[in-house]
């Protein structure tokens, strides 16, 4: 275990400083694309349900869609980025999300909120494992854990930003507010096809494998325990949080709690305040110590955000349950930021140079099964009117997931748990 005084020192101008050229291409875009992003997250599920008619039951099948479709096409993603390049798969992936949108923002049934959802599921199932290679691909040592850390707040905060315009001017009364919502989000696919088109043209994201190396599949990088563990811990992540931010937890707001829009508008915004304020105060704090300690950090945050929820049921339309919800967002963003900061780092430093991809992939692959599960879960126990289930089961799997963290963590060398040596 390292001290104080051996740790590294992060502050953001030297980040800034160190970043190659690619790198800073790469933040300086981020927040604006995630705009769109914002835009329509919070607003999804709420869009197929009051607005489109669809039932609950049938609204977290057809988001869970999203993450089937990006399951089936993550393995082959990942082997494609290895072999033709991130930047070609990033192109690919975001090319698909830009038309899926303009689908969506259309769909006034089950078919077309289908062909959308495949095409968004086709974008995130090759857009993450080539997203995160061409990162490391340009960013290596202790600036790649920064660099996902910075990189994780200014997503939210284009996701933020555009939750909180988004809950001031979407109306379930109007489904015109919708379509307008979903079309800002294609044109926001404009951003990264300009970048990628433009400036980082000439950065391919791709390594060679070294001569006399044997060919590795799959199979073969999960046989490793600790990799094992930790696609285990990701599909948990995914599960009991983001597979739940979409789809659980404005359901819970609305059905349970009885809030408006703008409250989860606002939630959203909360959430991403926390984000941005704290990300590197958590960065300085966590540089140099165990990964694994870290991700145990953001259970702990995370079982307190699930039970300060179930407060909403307390007074359905109410000020305890608009407070419940907004401090909900905010004590779990705080622990998104120990999660984000962990579990990318980890991933990339078990990771040889020509399997960045796959190795991604396999991420990849967890967090769309737990995005699979979370919404079918979360749609089927609140259509039946089990809130209570649907709390206790968040609880339980973090409490699942705090043991595979210790698992994890007998496995992990120091290097890859991110252990300075001093």
């Amino acid at each position: 275990m390292s001290t104080a005084t051996d740790r590294p020192k992060v502050s953001l101008r030297q980040f800034w400083a160190d970043l190659p050229t690619p790198g800073r291409w790469l933040l300086s875009t981020v927040a604006v694309q995630t705009l769109g992003r914002g835009l329509t997250l919070p607003f999804t599920v709420i869009y197929i349900n009051e607005v489109r008619g669809i039932g609950l039951g049938t609204a977290g099948t057809l988001l869970a869609l999203i993450a089937i479709v990006a399951l089936v096409v993550t393995g082959p993603g990942g082997s494609l980025t290895d072999r033709i390049g991130a930047r070609r798969m990033l192109l690919a992936g975001t090319t698909a999300q830009l038309v899926g949108c303009v689908v969506l923002a259309f769909a006034t049934n089950v078919p077309m909120f289908v062909v959308g959802f495949v095409l968004l599921g086709f974008n995130f199932g090759v857009s993450w494992p080539a997203f995160n290679a061409l990162i490391a691909s340009v960013v290596s040592g202790p600036l790649r854990q920064q660099y996902f850390g910075v990189n994780f707040a200014l997503v939210n905060l284009g996701i933020g930003l555009g939750g909180v315009v988004g809950g001031l001017f979407v109306d379930v009364d109007d489904p015109r507010t919708f379509t307008l919502i979903f079309l800002a989000d294609a044109l926001s696919m404009l951003v990264p096809i300009g970048l990628l088109l433009g400036p980082l043209r000439h950065v391919h994201g791709r390594a060679e494998r070294p001569e006399g190396t044997a060919t590795v599949g799959y199979l073969d990088i999960l046989r490793r325990p600790a990799v094992l563990w930790l696609t285990f811990i990701t599909f948990l992540c995914t599960f009991i949080g983001y597979g739940q931010i979409e789809s659980g937890f404005p359901a819970f707001s609305r059905q349970v709690g009885e809030v408006s829009t703008q409250v989860i508008g606002l939630a959203f915004a909360v959430n991403t305040l926390i984000i941005v304020a704290m990300q590197f105060t958590v960065l300085k704090l966590v540089t140099g110590r165990r990964r694994s300690r870290v991700l145990l950090v953001m259970v702990g945050f995370w079982i307190a955000s699930w039970i300060i929820l179930s407060l909403a049921g307390l007074g359905p339309g109410a000020l305890v349950a608009t407070v419940a919800v907004v401090v909900f967002m905010g004590v779990f963003g705080f622990g998104e930021i120990f999660m984000q900061i962990a579990i990318p780092a980890i991933t990339n430093d078990m990771a040889d140079d020509h399997l960045r991809g796959r190795a991604n992939a396999v991420n990849a692959g967890a967090f769309q099964g737990g995005a699979i599960l979370g919404p079918i879960v979360s749609g089927l126990l609140l259509e039946h009117d089990l809130s209570g289930i649907f709390i206790t089961t968040m609880i339980a799997g973090l409490a699942l997931m705090a043991g595979a963290i210790f698992a994890l963590e007998r496995r992990l060398t120091p290097l890859e748990n991110g252990v300075t040596q001093g």
